[in-house]
């Protein structure tokens, strides 16, 4: 079975993916580490973003892969564990540069469907509805005010010991929805058979229930 979320930043996704994971069983894909993965290692070898030509060779030789275990996921580049490097915030920062590529996105569903095949998953992203899993047993877009995400993304920062001011936050969400749903290639927007759940008010636990419920009624159908 493969449960498909999308959504903007700050929407819940991951954490909610992550708590359905862990209830039903399934293993977790986080999309976007694939991306900041690639970013890594582009900015690792000091290439030029606006070298397409040089980034394409450079993806041909670059070996990505993720591997899941009762304690969470491990991100790997070239067989270099990568996996605290590339939630660094300058990967973050840059992972615009590289998501928006076609050929970078194309590859990385290859690798997303790769990763999917023979497993119960539970995948979040941007396109994972749209383009990577058109077929996806329950798909849901999942979304919250501006705000709130800011207010969220901001708690995750402030972990991080990165004070960087909310009005700020707010600012580079507004940017990244609009570079998401506008770019040409695999662009963020809610598929018409997408469950739509707004998080704004709601807390972790909240979702994960609410969307346990959704699951287990295609689970009957099935």
């Amino acid at each position: 079975m493969i449960i498909a979320i999308d959504g903007p930043a700050g929407s819940g996704k991951s954490t909610a993916a992550k708590g359905l994971a862990e209830r039903l069983g399934f293993t977790y894909l986080d999309s976007g580490a694939m991306y900041r993965a690639f970013t890594w290692k582009a900015c690792s070898s000091g290439i030029d973003f606006s070298d397409k030509e040089g980034l394409s060779k450079l993806l041909d030789e670059t070996s990505i892969r993720i591997e899941c275990s009762a304690d969470g996921s491990e991100v790997f580049v070239d067989d270099v564990d990568v996996t605290s490097e590339i939630r660094h915030p300058s990967i973050t920062e840059n992972i615009h540069h590289i998501s928006c590529l076609e050929f970078v996105r194309k590859k990385m569903v290859e690798l997303q469907r790769d990763f999917a095949r023979g497993k119960d998953i539970i995948t979040e992203g941007r396109d994972m509805c749209s383009v990577v899993f058109p077929d996806a047993d329950k798909k849901i877009y999942m979304d919250a005010n501006v705000k709130e995400r800011a207010k969220r993304r901001h708690s995750e920062l402030r972990a991080i010991n990165d004070e960087g001011s909310i009005d700020n936050v707010i600012e580079d969400i507004v940017q990244r929805d609009r570079r998401d749903s506008t770019r040409q290639f695999a662009p963020l927007k809610r598929e018409p058979d997408a469950l739509y759940l707004d998080t704004t008010s709601l807390d972790a636990v909240d979702v994960v229930d609410i969307l346990i419920k959704e699951i287990e009624k295609e689970q009957q159908k099935e």
